[in-house]
């Protein structure tokens, strides 16, 4: 998925496997093995963001991306730092409901077309039972069409029926607190606080059958789930597996000057250094200790450099990596080589019109060529440049496709030549205009 940065890969892949070691300790040493936390410092483009993507597929853990340019010192109006985790306690409950309520997604499922079943045949009144027995019939033969319908509900004839369904609206009461940083200290929601304070309004609609199986199915299955428990899992879960990656940290970083936009800089990170050293959190779900929780940051440092972050902040990040800047190589194989390539999603999209598009040899090795002049010339984007250039090469192929139904459209030198020389020769001169 990544070309090349093999010092940044190797340094994550570390740390996430020293978090699959850590659990495997004496529960006395493993309390003491605190995470080795990361700062990753490239230019823009080269793949720091994408190592955050990737890395949030493969960890099946908590994780939160946040931009740190988005937080404020306290006493600033703004986002307090602290609620970066909230946020991944928020994020890791979802995670542990959503696989609590897939456990029990079976017997909620039962549960469900019962209660569909309630509504395509409505239960009558129990038959009176003679000394004979004989109005037995009339209770056993309900049971048999229940059973016929429960079938047939199964194998989907009957998911084109419509029932009437009771759905419950949400209401959000349309109230706004406006309040300086430190509202979320209180430990609570203050909109669900409220919406407790209205009544419950529910509303009747006619649905399809199999659309209302999956509703019931839905609110089975949040009965069934012990939220309690949930909350408790969440918290475990962020306290001992949580990452955070914690992006354009450069943009906090500078000496003080003492006025003007600069001058919280230094305060967030004042604010951040507790937390990436290890503190605790109130959250809705309880407390949240930080110590064990790993934290990757990265960023460009065009303007500023690593060393204009305060001391104890750059000692909290005792791994540096560095990423280099993309060549003419790297680019082509960013092109070729990662699975779903921007060159296979434009053969992939422009397919669906019945256009076939096929890359001749050199077309691809002369985009990645043009990319590196632009990059040269103007601002260095990286990787990034690539979406550019594509879409400037697609962009009259793609506008003609629905006429080009079972066309095959090949991808040449000469051709990627004539479609970018444009823009390798537009110079950007807004940069020289006063």
């Amino acid at each position: 998925y990544i070309v090349g940065q093999d010092p940044a890969k190797r340094a994550v892949a570390i740390a996430l496997r020293n978090r699959w070691r850590r659990q495997q300790l004496d529960p006395e040493l493993r309390e003491e093995v605190a995470p080795r936390n990361i700062i990753m410092i490239g230019p823009t483009g080269v793949g720091k963001t994408e190592i955050a993507r990737r890395l949030a597929g493969l960890a099946e853990a908590p994780f939160l991306k946040v931009e740190a340019s988005k937080y404020t010192e306290v006493g600033y109006v703004g986002k307090d730092v602290e609620s970066m985790i909230r946020d991944l306690t928020e994020l890791s409950v979802t995670m542990v409901r959503r696989a609590e309520q897939e456990s029990v997604r079976d017997r909620a499922r039962h549960l469900a077309e019962d209660a569909l079943l309630d509504l395509l045949l409505p239960p009558g009144p129990r038959p009176a039972v003679n000394e004979a027995g004989g109005r037995l019939d009339a209770l056993q033969e309900g049971s048999s069409t229940r059973q016929v319908l429960r079938v047939r509900l199964q194998k989907g004839e009957l998911d084109l029926r419509e029932v009437e369904l009771e759905l419950e609206e949400k209401i959000t009461p349309t109230v706004e607190v406006f309040s300086s940083a430190g509202l979320e200290e209180m430990g609570f929601n203050f909109k669900e606080a409220l919406g407790q304070l209205f009544p419950r309004k529910t509303r009747k609609r006619k649905i399809k059958v199999a659309e209302a199986l999956e509703l019931l199915t839905q609110r089975e299955a949040q009965r069934l789930v012990d939220m309690e428990h949930v909350a408790r899992e969440a918290v475990r879960r962020v306290e001992n597996s949580g990452i955070v990656f914690l992006d354009e940290i450069d943009k906090i970083a500078g000496r003080e000057s003492g006025h003007g936009p600069e001058v919280s800089r230094q305060g967030v990170q004042r604010d951040i250094l507790p937390i990436v050293e290890g503190c605790t959190v109130n959250t809705k779900y309880g407390q949240v200790r930080t110590r064990h929780i790993l934290f990757i940051a990265a960023g460009a440092f065009h303007v500023s450099k690593p060393s204009d972050l305060i001391p104890e902040l750059q000692g909290r990040f005792p791994i540096r990596v560095e990423l280099s800047a993309l060549s003419r190589q790297d680019l082509c194989r960013i092109l070729t080589e990662p699975h779903c390539s921007l060159s296979q999603q434009y053969q992939a999209l422009l397919a669906t019109e019945g256009v076939t598009v096929t890359y001749q040899e050199g077309a691809l090795e002369e985009v990645a060529a043009l990319a590196e002049e632009v990059n040269a010339r103007t601002e260095n984007i990286g990787a990034r440049r690539l979406y550019t250039m594509m879409e400037r090469l697609f962009e009259e192929l793609s506008f003609n496709a629905p006429q080009l139904g079972g066309a095959t459209v090949p991808i040449t030198v000469e051709y990627v030549r004539e479609r970018l020389q444009g823009l390798v020769r537009d110079r950007d001169l807004s940069r020289f205009v006063l």
